[in-house]
């Protein structure tokens, strides 16, 4: 049980240089290709009198982003270097979300950065939007994190859809840590019916050949992201695996608290799953 392909978004943001060496990593370890992906979309219509005006990109602008594009794809090949296996790279002149989103179904893992939504959807990727349409596990990668070692690895469980898809996604990397833990944020009321569920987990992982070192059912007067990543930073834990819960609502993406607070906040990896 491996992951055979690993796909990155190359950007133009200041940490796409360490994403994209965290990604190579990742890569490497699993023996799989890498896959370097990037879009630069078209300038949205101006307005003249009232009326829009859309003749779409110049040949001078098309020429220009396509050369924007070879920039990338010659940079991100540098920074991969010689390696002793695949690598691809897919410019698209298409928005990022876009680029990203079509090119995902190459790919077992993609590695992306966290943050919040970009200003700028013609250069930047919104994270939030890759984990709702992707339909592949994600790798959220905060600013300032380069590698990616995951030995210890903490479960955010929840009784959902997107908490079991996202655990049977990560078995590679559970596979490979040294230490998984599975924790539960839960009113104190709810603490015995949470441990009968991390049990449950425990044997599915354990009949997966995965050990888990520890359950534990959390309880704060915070958020549940406050003690998840409270406990992560206890444990020095270097990737968390949770769920992705969230929805379009009028075109626009809402996102349930744990989710929202991992996408922003989380200071070490996290591969989420919808």
């Amino acid at each position: 049980m491996s992951y055979a392909t690993v796909m990155v978004h190359v950007g133009i943001d200041a940490a796409s240089d360490a994403r994209v060496r965290l990604a190579s990593g990742l890569a490497e370890r699993f023996h799989a290709t890498l896959i370097g992906v990037a879009g630069v979309g078209p300038r949205p219509p101006f307005a003249a009198e009232g009326l829009v005006v859309d003749f779409g990109p110049s040949a001078e602008e098309k020429q220009a982003m396509t050369e924007e594009l070879g920039g990338l794809g010659a940079h991100f090949r540098a920074l991969v270097g010689p390696v002793g296996r695949p690598v691809e790279w897919r410019g698209s002149l298409d928005f990022p979300i876009e680029a990203v989103s079509r090119a995902a179904r190459a790919a077992d893992l993609i590695v992306i950065g966290s943050g919040p939504q970009p200003d700028d959807v013609f250069r930047s990727l919104d994270p939030g939007s890759v984990i709702l349409r992707a339909g592949r596990p994600v790798v959220l990668v905060p600013a300032g994190v380069e590698t990616l070692v995951p030995a210890k690895v903490l479960v955010a469980w929840k009784d959902t859809r997107e908490a079991r898809r996202a655990l049977t996604d990560a078995l590679p990397v559970l596979h490979e840590a040294d230490k998984v833990m599975v924790a539960e944020v839960c009113p104190a009321a709810d603490a015995a019916a949470a441990r009968q569920n991390l049990d449950e987990v425990g044997r599915y992982l354990a009949r997966h050949r995965i050990a888990v070192a520890a359950t534990v059912t959390l309880h704060d007067e915070g958020s549940a992201t406050d003690a998840l990543v409270r406990l992560a930073r206890e444990e020095r834990v270097d990737l968390i695996v949770a769920g992705g819960y969230g929805h379009s609502r009028l075109g626009e993406w809402m996102f349930g608290g744990v989710t929202r607070g991992l996408l922003t906040g989380s200071p070490v990896c996290c591969l989420l799953s919808h």
